[in-house]
């Protein structure tokens, strides 16, 4: 079965990629999107590149970008008696004390499938405290804002959500990449919008465009990242305009600004990063998970020999970790990466087999 719904149209666009970079020096695009990562290398689209245009993936997995400290807060909550609720993925991340090992020791630790299922869990158990564990973007952001807004006095949430903009600069100022362009994450700017990225394009003079999921919205992508750098503008376009607005999800925005506020906070593999966090407000201070447990997010250290980092800033792929596909595979993570189905080291494991 084909696996593009219109043959035609992505080799179209593929010609035209191959044209544009002719004239030139080598191209570095990031992504910042697990989804995004999926589909590159699900169907194969850095083989169809020019030799001189590269795609990268950076932090855009919510799970592998959750900091040991913040794994270690969770696990101090569920010590103190309360019930902790979270995602799959997220369990089974590699830390000091992760989730899963907690949970084999007795602790009452609880895959959810979305935090209704913890707010049910609440109304369910008013006996007890029930505390979800809310990781991600900007995407599901908002859904954790509403659960603040209107559940049981025995409800909290441990706060791990992050904003990718930040990230986005962060990349560019470190200086340790040379990066041409960014793919902008469909799902997040479905959210946001696209004003966000605007400071970055002013403030680096690098081009950005949104994108969304198709394969063909990829190529589009990247071919109008590299009509940008030829005609020496940074601008951020929009190819993703079936799901995203100019302005984004404005009662999606109100509600994360009505409950949520921008801190500084460190991501895995990354130092602190200002404002690309959010913690819940003060009016919301009966909900924090951190003050009524009184936790605080300790700095714990990275595993040595773990690459996840390195793929994280973008500075590797997976395939550079000496441990990848040997002693760290799906069944046996050493590292985030390997864990999330958002990861990039998990998906080029799953799918890039003719490369091991």
């Amino acid at each position: 079965m084909d696996l593009y719904k219109d043959r035609s149209a992505s080799d179209k666009i593929v010609r035209k990629i191959s044209y544009l970079s002719k004239d030139l020096d080598e191209v570095k695009l990031c992504h910042v999107c697990g989804t995004h990562e999926h589909v590159i290398t699900h169907y194969g689209i850095r083989t169809l590149l020019p030799e001189n245009v590269q795609v990268v993936s950076g932090p855009g997995c919510p799970v592998c970008v959750t900091t040991q400290g913040e794994i270690e807060a969770a696990v101090k909550i569920a010590e103190k008696g309360a019930i902790l609720t979270t995602y799959g993925d997220m369990i089974r991340v590699p830390s000091k004390r992760s989730l899963s090992d907690a949970k084999a020791l007795g602790l009452d630790i609880r895959i959810v499938y979305s935090i209704n299922d913890s707010i049910n869990l609440a109304i369910s158990n008013p006996d007890k405290k029930i505390v979800h564990f809310a990781i991600g973007f900007e995407t599901t952001c908002p859904t954790t804002a509403i659960s603040v807004l209107d559940s049981p006095d025995n409800f909290f949430v441990l706060s791990a959500h992050r904003l990718i903009p930040p990230a986005m600069d962060l990349l560019l100022s470190s200086g340790k990449i040379n990066l041409s362009g960014f793919i902008d994450p469909g799902h997040v700017s479905t959210i946001i919008g696209t004003k966000p990225y605007e400071p970055i394009s002013e403030k680096f003079h690098v081009p950005q465009v949104i994108c969304g999921f198709e394969p063909n919205d990829v190529l589009m992508g990247i071919y109008l990242l590299l009509k940008q750098i030829k005609e020496k503008r940074a601008e951020v376009e929009n190819e993703y305009t079936r799901g995203v607005r100019t302005e984004g999800n404005t009662k999606a925005q109100s509600l994360m600004n009505e409950v949520f506020e921008p801190c500084d906070i460190r991501w895995r593999g990354f130092p602190i990063i200002p404002r690309s966090g959010l913690s819940l407000k003060n009016k919301f201070s009966n909900k924090d998970a951190y003050k009524e447990f009184n936790i605080e997010i300790e700095d714990i250290p990275e595993e040595k020999g773990c690459s996840c980092p390195e793929v994280l800033r973008a500075e590797k792929n997976p395939r550079e970790c000496l441990l990848f596909g040997d002693t760290c595979i799906p069944q046996n993570p050493k590292g985030p990466c390997m864990v999330s189905r958002e990861g990039a080291c998990y998906i080029s494991y799953k799918y890039e087999k003719s490369l091991r």
